[in-house]
This record gives C-alpha cells, sequence and structure tokens, in this order.
C-alpha cells in the first residue's frame, strides 16, 4: 500500500511539472502575442493605409494615422514619407501654412529625388490654394533648378501655366501649356493642356457642370434672371463625355472675379474661377 502510494504520488508530481511547464510556455506565447500586438499598434498604421484613406479623401483620419506614425520610432525614409502624407492631408484640409511648414521642413532633409519633387509640388500647391501665385511659381522655378529632368515635368508645367494664367500672364501660360502637348502628347496633363489652350483670355466663375443640357440652361436662365452675365462653356472630358459648364462674368482682374466669387458663394452656389 505504501509502495502504491509511492507511485502515485510520483506520477502525480511528473504530470504536474509538466502540466506546469506546459502552462509557462502557453503563458510566454501569449505574452509575446499581446506584445506582438502592442508593438503593432504603438507603431501606428502602414503607409498603405495612410495613402488608402487619402484616396478616399478621407483626410482626417489619414491626418490622424500619420501623427500616430510620426509619434512612434520609425527609420528617416518612413519618417519622411509620413511627414509628406501629413503636409498633404494640410493642404487638402485647407491648412496651408501647416502643410507649408511640413513641406519647407521635408525639403531641407535629405530625401530621395522623386520624394523630393513630390514635396516641392506639394508646396507649390500651398501657395496656390492660398492665392500666393509669386510664391507658388517661385517653388516651381526652384523645382526645375534642382530637378530638370523630374519625373513630374509635365505636372510641373502645367502648374506654371496655371499661376501665370491666374497672374493675367496670358502667353507666358501658353507657352508652358504648348510644352506639355509637344512633348508629353500622352501625359495625363496633356487634355487639361488643350482645354485651359481653348479659354479665351479672361476671368470667369464657374457655378455648375452638368452633362445634362437643360440642367445647365435652366440654371444660365435662373442666374440671367437676376442680373448675371451667365453663359454655357461646353467641353469633352478624356472618356469623350461632353459637359455643359455654366460660368458667370468675363472679367479683366483676377480681383474683380474673386469679389465676383464671393456674391455667388454667398447666394449658395458651388464656385469656382477659370481659367
Amino acid at each position: 500500500m505504501v509502495i502504491g502510494c509511492l507511485t502515485f504520488s510520483w506520477k502525480t508530481s511528473i504530470i504536474f511539472v509538466m502540466i506546469t511547464i506546459m502552462m509557462k510556455e502557453f503563458l510566454k506565447k501569449l505574452n509575446c502575442g499581446i506584445l506582438f500586438l502592442a508593438i503593432t499598434f504603438s507603431y501606428g498604421f502602414s503607409l498603405k493605409d495612410i495613402e488608402t484613406a487619402i484616396i478616399k479623401q478621407d483626410y482626417k483620419q489619414a491626418k490622424e494615422m500619420a501623427s500616430q506614425s510620426l509619434s512612434s520610432e520609425l527609420n528617416d525614409d518612413d519618417k519622411n514619407e509620413v511627414l509628406y502624407y501629413s503636409g498633404l492631408c494640410d493642404l487638402r484640409l485647407g491648412l496651408y501654412v501647416e502643410a507649408r511648414e511640413t513641406f519647407t521642413g521635408l525639403i531641407k532633409a535629405k530625401t530621395d529625388e522623386m520624394l523630393r519633387d513630390k514635396t516641392y509640388l506639394g508646396l507649390f500647391d500651398s501657395y496656390y490654394m492660398d492665392g500666393e501665385y509669386e510664391q507658388a511659381l517661385d517653388t516651381a522655378k526652384r523645382l526645375l533648378d534642382i530637378s530638370p529632368k523630374s519625373e513630374f515635368l509635365s505636372l510641373v508645367y502645367l502648374k506654371f501655366a496655371r499661376a501665370n494664367l491666374r497672374l493675367a500672364k496670358w502667353d507666358k501660360a501658353r507657352e508652358y501649356l504648348k510644352k506639355i502637348t509637344v512633348q508629353f502628347p500622352e501625359s495625363l496633363e496633356t487634355h487639361i493642356a488643350k482645354q485651359l489652350l481653348n479659354e479665351k483670355q479672361y476671368f470667369a466663375v464657374q457655378v455648375g457642370a452638368f452633362m445634362d443640357q437643360k440642367r445647365a440652361e435652366k440654371l444660365t436662365l435662373e442666374l440671367q434672371k437676376k442680373g448675371e452675365y451667365a453663359y454655357i462653356v461646353e467641353t469633352v472630358d478624356q472618356q469623350g463625355r461632353k459637359f455643359f459648364r455654366v460660368r458667370v462674368g468675363q472679367l479683366v482682374l483676377l480681383d474683380e472675379a474673386q469679389k465676383l466669387e464671393s456674391k455667388l458663394s454667398r447666394e449658395g452656389y458651388p464656385t469656382q474661377i477659370y481659367p
């Protein structure tokens, strides 16, 4: 009996030890899993996640993800990419000064050529969208000086043209638009360049673009009854679809167009100055 009890106790001890070891291993793996999850979240989100949010135009979410990622330890390349996306979000949210600060700081950092050029384009937009057209032009010139064979050259030319159009430098704008059509006939910018080349040399405020001609005519008549000089401009997009664009005014000065835009915007119309 004594021997039997001793045998049972010995076997029980062995089993207990084995169970203890197994539990320790299980807990160790569990802890590692928890640690892994903690590291994943503490490092924020992947660049792909941020980029996807931007493509979906969810700039607030993208900005939040970028901020969380920047609070963690990142290598220089990833940090610079996240900073670029952060600046891009500020730009799309209308925070032009904040975007400008981010892009300016990023230009001073050591980045690859593609990111550097994209950053300059972002800096250009931060000035252009804020109505600082001379500064926007200066930024485009700096980019062209340091990267005369930029991968984004057709886009750089388009930005030159747009800034010159806003400054009513019609001939200079047409010079860059023609460069696009000649040097980059297959680029995405060529269709836009051709449309801008067809624009008249004055400013107008667009208040709608419709595929349905009757809707455009109805809006035009509504504006005309209010005493506005409203008319329809027909355009065709890259897919060959015809649009009827309702515009108001034919103004020589940008300042006059901006005043008209403000007036129409207060009346509830969606407004955009052309060209």
